[in-house]
């Protein structure tokens, strides 16, 4: 059976466009071959993107970080740490808002204002509100 002129056409665009499209890609000898190859590809990909210890610390320090707890006694706590100002700012689940100020801890955060502290290290913090009995509680996000 013939093929007209059109279809000709089609199939050689076609053909040419996968021709191209298979040249822009990775060479199959670039392609790792084994398991050990992929993990060892994925672990410099990882190692490119890490940052420094310095970098991080400079992050931290010079920006407001953002942590919500969830404490033992139900209670769910919204965090803001104003690190360049050296404040926190804490909303409680019930949506009220209260400004704590750094102090210098041994280890560590230790934040607070009159009647209420936020002490902690690494994931867990205890939640202290003057007239009631302190909380434990840990960052979820």
């Amino acid at each position: 059976m013939p093929t007209s002129n059109l279809s000709r056409s089609v199939l050689v665009g076609a053909l040419s466009s996968l021709t191209l499209l298979a040249a822009c890609g990775p060479s199959p000898t670039d392609a790792p071959r084994t398991g050990d190859e992929v993990k060892e590809r994925a672990i410099e990909a990882q190692t490119a993107r890490q940052r420094t210890g310095a970098e991080i610390q400079d992050r931290t320090l010079n920006r407001v970080v953002h942590t919500v707890y969830l404490c033992d006694n139900g209670e769910r706590l919204s965090v803001d740490f104003d690190n360049p100002r050296q404040m926190a700012t804490i909303r409680n689940s019930s949506g009220e808002a209260i400004d704590l100020y750094q102090e210098r801890a041994a280890d560590g955060i230790w934040y607070r204002a009159s009647n209420v502290e936020l002490r902690g290290k690494g994931v867990l913090a205890t939640w202290s509100v003057e007239g009631r009995q302190p909380t434990e509680c840990r960052a979820v996000d």
